[in-house]
Parts: C-alpha cells; structure tokens; sequence
C-alpha cells in the first residue's frame, strides 16, 4: 500500500509536468511529420503522408517543382518590405499611444484590435473593394500585397510593442536624464535598447504572418502567385515533396532566432 501510496504521490507531484509535455507534443507532432515527409520518396503517388522511402532528392533539388522557388523568394521580398514597414509605423504609434496625450487616444487604442479580431475574408474583401474603387482592380499585385500585408501586421506591431513599454520603467530614463543625458541620448541610449527586444519580437512575428497569409493575399494578388498560392495550387495535384523541405528550413531558421537570442540574453548577466 505504501508503494502505491508512494506512485499517487509521485504522479501527482508531476502531473503538470506530463500536462505540459503532452501539450508540447501535440504541438510539435505536425512540425515533425513535415520534416519527416521532407525525406520522403514519394514523388511518384499522390498520397501525400504515405511514406514510400528515404531520399536525399527532395533537399537537392529543391526548386523542382516548376515557380516554387520564385514563389518562395516573392513571399520572403514581400514579408521583408511589409515587415519593415509594419514595424516602423507600429512602434510610432505604440510610442504615441503609450507616451503621448491626444485626442482619441482611447477610441485609437479600440480601433487597433480591430484588424485582429476581424475575420480575415473581411479584410480581404475590403481591401478588395477599396482598391477596386481607387481604380486599381486591374493592377493587383506585389504593391496592393505589400499594402494589404502592412494593414494587417500593423496591429501586431502596436500592440507588442505597447505591452513592452507599458512594463518599461520609467525611472531609468529619468535616472539618465538626471544625469545629464540629453533626451535623445536617453531615448537611444536607454529607451531604445529596452523596447529592441519587443520590437523584434513584433518584427518576427510580422514576418510570420506575412509568409504564412493566404485569405487577403489571394484577393488582392492579382496573377501574382506568393508561396501559400503555389501550395493551394498544387494541391489539386499532389504537394510536392519540395513543400516540406521549404517548411523545414523556416521551421529551423526560427528555431536558430530563438535560440541565439536565449543564448544572448543568458551571456548579458554573465558579462556584467
């Protein structure tokens, strides 16, 4: 009886352990099948999930499937340009939103999260309407992408960066201001380096977003063909293989961000 008493305990002591585990595998499960299928022999059924063999191919030949490729690299120009954009007008306005009194500063704060909770199909189809009403509806594609993407990261950006500066605190700045710093030594000396990791955090995550859109980016594309298009096009036919390994080496490319900054953030105490 003691054992079992002794096995309750134990479980129950770890419970949240296994909780957390279970949750990190649930999540992690599509991420490895993608990576494992980016090995898979099996370009000849369409039968996607159906593991014909281990090969090397798909990873040296990465752009044979026929526009991928240029897909690929459209949808990375596109995420970069809207994801610069995004962020240097999102942190604008955090900083306005967070440090500044104005009129409708309150129905501003509102009006951010619109663009979040709003169904993607709406915002689609309204930027849709709008472009097609400003006498564009024939000239649909990386300019009316770019625009639409900076529109929906915008949000993002705001409110990551607003949640880094509302736990920023302000004696700091004031410490270097009392110390004879000039505004703009303190902002760039202080203020600045404090907000980087949220504005790099918003920065990533409107890259994301930005890669991964397919809803607004399909109505507002025009015959422009970004990577998401190419999947949603091929699939009628059987993804290729090719597919996986793009998703795997984005997969890692974050995987090294986080980890490099974890690695950072770790060696800053050490050297102070």
């Amino acid at each position: 009886m003691n054992g079992v008493q002794r096995l309750g305990r134990w479980i129950g002591d770890h419970l949240v352990l296994f909780g957390g585990l279970l949750v990190v595998a649930y999540m992690f499960t599509p991420i490895a099948v993608v990576m494992l299928m980016s090995f898979n022999d099996n370009s000849r059924s369409r039968n996607i999930y159906a593991f014909r063999g281990f090969t090397l191919d798909n990873w040296t030949n990465v752009c044979g499937p026929n526009g991928m490729c240029e897909a690929v690299a459209r949808s990375v120009g596109i995420g970069l340009a809207a994801t610069i954009a995004a962020t240097i007008l999102g942190t604008l306005a955090a900083f306005a939103l967070v440090r500044h009194s104005f009129v409708g500063r309150s129905a501003m704060n509102t009006l951010i999260f619109l663009p979040m909770a709003s169904p993607e199909i709406v915002m689609g189809s309204s930027l849709l309407a709008l472009f097609v009403a400003t006498g564009n509806s024939g000239r649909l594609g990386l300019v009316t992408i770019f625009i639409a993407h900076v529109m929906f990261c915008l949000s993002f950006v705001v409110v990551t960066v607003k949640a880094r500066l509302a736990g920023l605190d302000r004696n700091l700045e004031q410490a270097a201001m009392d110390l004879y710093a000039s505004e703009a030594v303190t902002f760039w000396k202080v203020t600045f380096p404090l907000v980087l990791p949220g504005i790099a955090a918003a920065a990533l995550l409107s890259f994301s977003l930005s890669f991964d859109d397919f809803i607004i980016t399909n109505l507002n594309a025009g015959q422009t063909v970004t990577f998401p298009m190419f999947v949603w096009g091929v699939a009628q036919r059987g993804v290729p293989m090719q597919v996986n390994v793009i998703g795997t080496i984005m997969f890692l490319i974050s995987l090294l961000i986080v980890v490099g900054n974890m690695l950072a953030t770790r060696r800053k105490p050490a050297a102070a």
